[in-house]
């Protein structure tokens, strides 16, 4: 950590605001660097049992009003930073308080970045978001990386918390994963390469409308130094890049599924092709990898089965990676060495002919699209429903009615997606799964698809909501797929 950004921080009265992984984190770290911290959180049982240095002062207080005086009139006084958790809304009463007052507000992201060292030595940070396939993005990015040779954690959104990293400094560059709840509160971030994967409708209800969210999103171009990555299939990240604040010489580097414009990665044949990383990129390209380095990725270990997304979220590795200036051997050497992790696109089990595919992960509109675009058509008994977060579901079975045979519903929020399959997918069957029946609400989901299903189809959990209804996260909802689905096999 640089002197002057200690000296900053160093007895400054910090309210951490929320203690899940990256408060917890934050408020270790502001302790260990001699801030006065006061961590908060509204519900008593997570303050109690906290896992937190002696020094740290705690406080909960459920009730939202309340909760704002306790921190900014707490023990330790009128806070100089308050450092927030993702998951809280903007429209906090301890935020609306603490801004109006002058207080900056700051994500864990935000503190990471300040606690680290400045220039010229500082850790290069690789940033990446999207509406959907951030995880699996900088998996395969901090997979080429350590194909590289350099130690290159997945932090972030996944994976350890990055201020913890940036304290300890053990790593030679980051590939972080940042959702639209980190980079609200984030300023001052800048990324040696940045990406923005896609940008579809999601967390209306938290950030207050589409174009708070596309704002959200769009800050991880902002003071980028050597290259901004976008998809040439999504306009709408180019056209952040446009606007971005970046550095002098900072580049706009496009990736495609086809073959590839100057300034461009794409796929050229069954290979992944770099045209933006080199000299002659007017007349030459230089291959990274091909898709048979990432057809471990599918079910079948066929390249026909590989989904495109896949390859898209590779190639928006690649050009992150080839802009740190990664050698093309280890893209290709990243990419073989990549596991995807559970709950996405995995094949739990096959049964009298008929797959289970659990991509529980799909938890909005855009990437349950990108899941049923990867089953044949009239191949897919579909299980989706849960918390809807105030999205609707038309653009979604327009253009993925053709893939469905039928449809499984659970979930709080069943009248959108019901209502969309009434209206541009009347013939498909829809059942619909109730909280509170005799079985758990997964089990008579799967058996019900099962019921439905004929040889050769696909039963896929890919809900387009949130889990939370239901179930505590994602990964609970998948591993009940999971379990479930096995189960038909006893």
């Amino acid at each position: 950590m640089s002197a002057r950004e200690r000296e900053a921080l160093e007895g400054a009265r910090v309210v951490v605001a929320g203690l899940g992984t990256s408060g917890i984190a934050a408020a270790r770290v502001l302790h260990a660097v001699g801030a006065q911290v006061l961590a908060v959180d509204a519900d008593p049982a997570v303050v109690d049992a906290a896992d937190l240095p002696a020094g740290v002062q705690r406080r909960a207080e459920p009730d939202g009003e309340a909760f704002a005086v306790a921190a900014l009139e707490g023990p330790i006084g009128r806070p100089d930073i308050v450092v927030a958790s993702p998951g809280l809304r903007p429209d906090l009463p301890l935020l609306l308080r603490a801004q109006q007052a002058g207080i900056p507000c700051w994500s864990e992201v935000e503190l990471a970045w300040r606690v680290q060292c400045l220039p010229p030595s500082r850790l290069p940070w690789l940033t990446l978001t999207g509406t959907n396939g951030k995880t699996t993005t900088v998996g395969m990015l901090a997979s080429i990386l350590t194909a590289a040779g350099l130690r290159a954690p997945a932090v972030g959104n996944v994976g350890t918390a990055i201020s913890t990293i940036a304290l300890e400094g053990a790593a030679d560059v980051l590939a972080v994963e940042l959702s639209s709840f980190q980079l609200h509160l984030t300023h001052t971030v800048a990324p040696r390469a940045s990406a923005c994967l896609n940008i579809a409708p999601d967390h209306i209800d938290w950030h207050g409308s589409y174009e708070a969210y596309w704002a959200a999103k769009a800050k991880v171009f902002d003071r980028t130094e050597r290259a901004c990555v976008y998809s040439v299939a999504d306009p709408a990240t180019r056209e952040m890049v446009e606007q971005a604040d970046v550095h002098e010489g900072a580049r706009a580097i496009g990736y495609s599924l086809g073959s590839p414009g100057v300034a461009e990665l794409g796929v050229v044949e069954d290979v992944l092709v770099d045209r933006a990383f080199l000299a002659q990129r007017q007349t030459h390209a230089v291959p990274l990898a091909t898709l048979g380095d990432l057809v471990h990725l599918t079910g079948s270990g066929e390249v026909a089965d590989l989904p495109g997304h896949v390859v898209a979220d590779a190639l928006a590795a690649a050009a992150l990676a080839r802009a740190h200036g990664v050698e093309p051997a280890a893209v290709a050497a990243g990419l073989r060495a990549y596991e995807a992790g559970a709950h996405r696109i995995q094949l739990v089990t096959r049964h009298e002919g008929v797959a289970y595919v659990n991509d529980s992960k799909a938890t909005n509109a855009h990437a349950a699209a990108a899941s049923l675009a990867a089953v044949p058509e009239g191949r897919a008994v579909w299980i989706a429903g849960g918390l809807a977060k105030g999205a609707r579901f038309e653009d979604l079975v327009r253009s993925r009615a053709d893939r469905l045979r039928a449809v499984v519903l659970i979930g709080v929020d069943r009248a959108p997606l019901r209502e969309a399959l009434a209206r541009h997918a009347a013939h498909v069957p829809v059942v619909e799964v109730a909280p509170g029946e005799t079985e758990d609400v997964m089990t008579s989901a799967v058996r019900a698809a099962a019921r439905l299903a004929q040889p050769g189809d696909t039963v896929l959990l890919a809900p387009a909501c949130a889990s939370m209804d239901q179930f505590r996260s994602y990964a609970e909802r998948g591993a009940a797929f999971a379990r479930a689905a096995r189960a038909l096999e006893e």
